[in-house]
């Protein structure tokens, strides 16, 4: 038995059920009824995001005092999960919005840049985005090209930012820059950038295979000046803090993929009672009803490592490796839940017409994205071998 310093309770709170319900009533009612339309377009719904903000789920962390709905890491694990059963797309923009862009702020930013930010963020007035890969740098975070040099009281920023979450709706992006040496973890910074600053735009929107309708988009900086009251934290800080945002981050991602995995698993089960061959429904064939077995399990697995997690996130204790676990494993379990719900619907599963070709596609993201399965293996691994 690993050594273990969470006890975390099982029990769901009254708060949790009541989240749940809301958001599931949500998804119903504004993403169910346009989900396959919203993929195929690629369309970002914008005004779908600040209805979400209407109701406390785009600044679930934030405190109140700055607009926000004051829940814990339980509630926001539980509101992602229940919208990435419908959309994971959704899912998706709604985490990287809290985790990453509003995340950063309220956990570096000064209490100027909090009340400025903050409630237009929390309530879903503005969308965030947040930059920290680039074409040349994913997993090599250190060897970023893009650099900002002091200029006075400015900062001039050039290069560019990829893969962004709305990276062109954004109305806000909190972005890690180089402001030292190459590779060195002390040479980045981190600033707040409005829309519309000159030299600062959007680039080519990403054409994907899934998350279709969650905005993926270049950043590109153009001899951007940014005020020097704009950095969060002191200069050389950017890098260490992106880590950090990172572990919460990892926990949004783990969530988002117990969403996804939970999403195929009751399409298919639904489907196996259903579906008639040789005279019996196939969730009567032991091979269906052990796939099944095995998706309920690892389902379970994923979901209590991503609430031991959240236990010690809202507990301020180190996350680092229980955040790193719970993100690879949720994620990769994911992968296979989805595959096994398009073999349990066989043909119909390849097709649009049935929900499970698009968990599959939209699964594989979880895998790559806040740090690929490779760098969690690394996290998790420096770790134990301290």
């Amino acid at each position: 038995m690993i050594e273990t310093k969470s006890s975390f309770d099982l029990s769901m709170s009254e708060t949790q059920r009541m989240i749940i319900d809301a958001v599931r009533d949500f998804a119903e009612k504004y993403i169910r009824p346009h989900v396959m339309e919203w993929d195929e377009a690629q369309h970002f719904p914008v005004d779908v995001m600040q209805k979400l903000g209407e109701i406390g789920l785009m600044g679930v962390l934030v405190p109140e005092e700055y607009g926000g709905a004051g829940l814990t890491y339980d509630e926001y694990v539980a509101a992602i999960i229940e919208l990435s059963k419908v959309d994971p797309s959704i899912g998706l923009s709604m985490a990287a919005h809290n985790s990453l862009c509003t995340g950063h702020i309220l956990q570096f930013g000064n209490e100027e840049q909090k009340r400025k930010y903050l409630p237009l963020l929390a309530t879903g007035q503005w969308i965030g985005a947040w930059g920290l890969t680039e074409a040349g740098t994913g997993s090599d975070a250190g060897g970023m090209n893009t650099t900002a040099v002091r200029d006075g009281d400015y900062w001039v920023i050039n290069g560019s930012k990829n893969f962004i979450t709305h990276g062109k709706s954004g109305n806000v992006a909190v972005v890690i820059v180089r402001t030292g040496e190459k590779g060195d973890s002390h040479g980045m910074s981190a600033f707040i950038i409005e829309k519309g600053t000159p030299g600062f735009y959007a680039g080519k929107k990403e054409n994907k295979l899934g998350m279709r309708a969650s905005e993926t988009a270049e950043l590109i900086f153009d001899n951007c000046r940014v005020h020097h009251s704009q950095m969060l934290g002191n200069e050389g800080e950017g890098f260490i803090q992106a880590m950090k945002i990172l572990d919460g981050g990892r926990i949004s991602i783990a969530a988002l993929s117990v969403g996804i995995a939970k999403g195929a698993y009751e399409a298919a089960l639904k489907y196996s009672k259903e579906r008639v061959q040789f005279g019996k429904p196939i969730s009567q064939f032991q091979a269906i009803a052990f796939k099944l077995a095995d998706m309920a399990t690892q389902i379970e697995a994923a979901e209590l490592l991503t609430y031991n997690a959240a236990y010690l996130k809202n507990n301020g204790m180190k996350v680092t490796k229980e955040g790193a676990m719970a993100k690879l494993y949720a994620s990769e379990v994911c992968v296979r839940v989805a595959n096994e719900a398009v073999q349990i619907f066989g043909g119909y599963g390849f097709t649009k017409d049935f929900p499970v070709e698009k968990y599959y596609r939209d699964c594989k993201l979880c895998t790559i994205g806040e740090g690929t399965s490779e760098i969690q293996r690394l996290v998790i691994s420096r770790n134990i071998l301290k």
